[in-house]
């Protein structure tokens, strides 16, 4: 079954830092755009970084900007969510997203379309 699994979830303090994965099965991850997304209750959905399959591009949402940095492990088929200098209210259910497309395609990156392969999320909780 083609999926995508996310993991490196949990509860860490303000100012600390978390990695996420999303690895993929039974389909090679470094030909698809790969998009991390995020939602905290009550919230819309956000896309934070993103990663083109064409030119290897990033995009970064302002507010991530220089404290996220996205990465792919082509050997693990994985790609990663480095998260530094954690806020409260990076607060979200973490979502791996795959698509074909540029990541500009995709209305969570300024598009018209969202992507076709979602994992099921991995919570980060930032608090004291």
């Amino acid at each position: 079954q083609v999926q995508l699994v996310e993991s490196g979830g949990g509860l860490v303090q303000p100012g600390g830092s978390l990695r996420l994965s999303c690895a993929a099965s039974r389909f090679r991850l470094n030909y698809y755009t790969v998009g991390w997304l995020r939602q905290a209750p009550g919230k819309e959905r956000e896309g934070v970084p993103c990663i083109s399959s064409s030119d290897g591009r990033t995009y970064y949402a302002d507010s991530v900007k220089g404290r996220f940095t996205t990465s792919r492990d082509n050997a693990n088929n994985t790609v990663y969510l480095q998260m530094n200098n954690l806020k409260p209210e990076d607060t979200a259910v973490y979502y791996c997203a795959a698509d074909f497309m540029p990541c500009n395609y995709y209305s969570d990156y300024g598009g018209n379309n969202v992507m076709d392969l979602w994992g099921k999320g991995t919570l980060v909780t930032v608090s004291s």
